[in-house]
């Protein structure tokens, strides 16, 4: 452990001595959801999975952890936004209960990036460069670093549960069902409520907090949470564009069965 707290130590993570415990269990976490998602999923929903081939089972169980995930920290971060300690200091705050939060999101995240390389053929670099970026600002928000924004960028994760959900509908043929036009609709207001307009003002609001403190700010975190932010961004405008296609097609009077 010695060895490890001096790799803390020259990272400048102090606070992860106190989380690192939590990291590698919310991995193992993911990987234990995962596999009984593996062996439930199956038994539940029987019709669907005679069907699938390929990277359509360890999809769905990817989604099912993603969820779970998702709904976790989105509740968290309703609590960590309105603490008075960290709008106090939205920088260089830090309480030990929200770094829990973020504790189970960075083990999430690493799960995630080595899942994304396991199933880098069919899932893309783009996952890959996601949950590369996520773990990325996660870690490092031990330094402590931007423990109050932190929560404001796990919001996005609100969109991910319908998203989600879609993609669920989907593969249980209700594609082009009213309840499944329901939640595109959900999901392409969360979406762009939270990572486009939301996104993108807190983004400028992060950008100027640290600014207004960049003498303190050391140049490794200028250059992880810049870009980051630039490729975060970047991949919602994307992603919210792929998703108002998906949507046309699904609704536009010819619909397409996935199995």
């Amino acid at each position: 452990m010695d060895n490890f707290y001096a790799l803390c130590d020259y990272l400048s993570l102090s606070t992860l001595k106190n989380h690192w415990q939590i990291v590698l269990l919310s991995a193992v976490i993911c990987t234990i959801i995962y596999e009984i998602s593996r062996l439930i999923s199956p038994v539940l929903f029987p019709k669907t999975f005679q069907f699938f081939k390929g990277y359509n089972g360890p999809n769905w169980h990817v989604h099912v952890v993603s969820t779970v995930h998702c709904l976790i920290v989105v509740t968290g971060s309703f609590f960590i936004m309105a603490d008075d300690t960290l709008k106090s200091d939205r920088v260089f705050g830090y309480v030990p209960w929200a770094a829990d939060i973020y504790s189970v999101s960075c083990g999430y995240f690493l799960w995630d990036t080595f899942t994304a390389l396991y199933f880098y053929k069919d899932q893309g670099i783009t996952m890959v460069v996601h949950g590369i970026a996520s773990f990325s600002v996660f870690i490092f928000s031990f330094y402590p670093f931007v423990n109050y924004y932190g929560a404001i960028f796990l919001m996005y994760e609100l969109s991910t549960i319908f998203l989600n959900f879609n993609w669920f509908m989907d593969k249980l043929g209700w594609t082009g069902s009213k309840i499944q036009l329901v939640n595109g609709i959900v999901l392409l207001t969360t979406f762009f409520c939270a990572r486009i307009i939301f996104g993108f003002y807190m983004s400028f609001q992060f950008l100027m907090d640290i600014y207004a403190v960049r003498d303190r700010v050391p140049l490794r975190l200028w250059i992880v949470y810049g870009v980051a932010d630039v490729v975060t961004m970047g991949l919602n405008v994307y992603w919210f564009g792929l998703m108002v296609k998906m949507l046309r097609k699904r609704f536009s009077g010819a619909f397409t069965k996935h199995a």
